[in-house]
């Protein structure tokens, strides 16, 4: 499709050629003006006149550099479009990408805080153990004197036993007078030796 000029804008402003009341007056002015600027007027030319070819042929040079200005104007908006395109993708992925460091930082600091408690969970325990470790073996060697103690005291009582025992059979024998013991075979010592 050809491209509209303002001459024929105007042409189909005015319902044609010299239609309209102002048409005609248009068309001379304009064809005063093209004769003043080809150096007078009818008559005064130059001889500088376009063929038809070298007019079609300008035409479509013209054509052709508006048709290449529209492909560069296109693939300049391709390449901004493209452009905008690759620069939204760069920052999401930074922002995909910041948010994975994040993540991982909160990942590693969650981590080193339950290495945390849990460390001193165990070095909680191992106080416990260690004070309760403390505490049996005090008991142990408490419990260990506690029996030597109360052997001791039975080796006492038994010796205490003994002597009382003894200083009872004293005191009976000597409240007794004379005193023979019965020899072995069942007879009186006394009177054995006297038989004898």
């Amino acid at each position: 499709m050809a491209d509209v000029t303002t001459g024929d804008l105007a042409l189909m402003r005015d319902g044609g050629m010299f239609g309209g009341g102002n048409g005609l007056l248009w068309f001379i002015g304009i064809l005063i003006l093209f004769g003043f600027m080809n150096g007078g007027f009818f008559g005064g030319a130059n001889g500088n006149y376009v063929t038809q070819s070298e007019l079609t042929a300008g035409l479509n040079n013209q054509a052709t550099q508006a048709q290449l200005q529209q492909i560069a104007l296109s693939s300049a908006n391709n390449n901004y479009e493209t452009a905008r395109l690759i620069q939204g993708q760069s920052y999401e992925m930074m922002q995909q990408n910041n948010t994975n460091l994040i993540n991982a930082i909160q990942g590693f600091n969650n981590l080193g805080m339950q290495l945390t408690n849990q460390t001193n969970i165990l070095a909680g325990k191992l106080d416990a153990v260690s004070a309760q470790m403390n505490e049996c073996c005090c008991s142990i060697k408490t419990q260990m004197l506690q029996d030597r103690l109360n052997d001791r005291d039975r080796q006492l009582v038994i010796a205490q036993n003994a002597i009382d025992n003894f200083n009872q059979t004293q005191t009976i024998l000597g409240n007794l007078g004379r005193f023979v013991a019965w020899t072995p075979s069942g007879t009186n010592g006394a009177a054995a030796a006297a038989g004898a």
